[in-house]
């Protein structure tokens, strides 16, 4: 059954971080965080984790913060001390849950920070989880399939090309989903030629009887902490749990259900690509009680 995670809006939460020292200040809402020269603004130069707060925790922090780590140091950053951070989300699950039970988005935020100064910027925000993505969750999404319109050849990759960092550079993942609803779509899944490659936002899993399937990640592919935390839980519970290649032919004619799945959003069914519409599986509850399962259990 879904959680109901309907609430009234709340204040979002600003907390800065001290890179260096470790030290967290609350910040008001009500003034400017980010200076004019800074990279987050002028080059969209650093990197992010988006995390759910649930039931007075923050869900699959670990993961999350590894993959943090090591976004920061594909971008040469500064390798951030994720203790500092683990501490100032700590402070934040507390004052979010003193105002509020319902879901919440927390953002961590770290940029190469101002020009002037060459001292790194970061923080991290927490927000009420926005109704439409909680329409998503319940009701499913329509998909439309498209290319990134351009191509990393990871064979023969250059050296600086920062492959599985998680950047602020969501430029043209935004465009497209833009593209999307102009089309009558609620998102899009990114192919090449007639690989499946994941959502704008999220990974696409498949289920087909006991087997779950995901692409491989690597390349045009993030690494996807929800992915990870499903085959970790489900493969304990006797699932078949396995990374593959996929065509959309799989997606629409051999397997019994398509996900998107993603942080917040958490378990989200695709109920039709391109205009091919996808019959409701038998055991939607089900799965969606094991991916958030999966998700809230570390």
């Amino acid at each position: 059954m879904a959680t109901d995670t309907s609430s009234p809006k709340h204040e979002p939460i600003i907390i800065a971080v001290e890179p260096y020292g470790g030290s967290v200040r609350d910040h008001s809402p009500l003034l400017p965080l980010v200076y004019w020269d800074d990279a987050a603004v002028t080059r969209g130069d650093g990197v992010f984790e988006t995390i759910l707060f649930r039931h007075g925790r923050a869900c699959n922090l670990e993961r999350h913060a590894q993959r943090f780590r090591e976004s920061a140091v594909l971008l040469d950053l500064p390798e951030p001390r994720l203790d500092h951070w683990v501490h100032a989300t700590s402070m934040a699950v507390e004052k979010w849950f003193q105002q509020s039970e319902s879901d919440a988005k927390c953002v961590w935020t770290y940029t190469r920070g101002r020009a002037s100064t060459g001292h790194p910027s970061a923080w991290l925000t927490i927000t009420a989880v926005p109704d439409c993505v909680i329409e998503q969750r319940e009701q499913g999404v329509r998909v439309m399939t498209t290319s990134r319109g351009y191509h990393i050849d990871t064979s023969n990759c250059v050296p600086w090309v920062v492959i599985g960092a998680k950047t602020l550079n969501y430029a043209s993942n935004m465009a497209a989903l833009r593209w999307a609803k102009k089309e009558g779509f609620d998102d899009v899944i990114f192919t090449e030629q007639d690989r499946i490659l994941e959502g704008a936002t999220s990974t696409v899993v498949t289920f087909r009887g006991n087997k779950i399937r995901s692409p491989f990640p690597g390349g045009d592919v993030l690494p996807g902490t929800t992915q990870a935390a499903l085959f970790d839980y489900a493969t304990n519970l006797g699932w078949n749990c396995k990374l593959k290649d996929m065509d959309e032919v799989y997606l629409t004619e051999k397997a019994d259900s398509v996900w998107l799945i993603s942080s917040v959003r958490g378990a989200t069914r695709v109920r039709r690509i391109n205009d091919i519409k996808l019959p409701r599986p038998d055991n939607e509850s089900e799965i969606r009680e094991l991916i958030e399962a999966a998700l809230t259990a570390l």
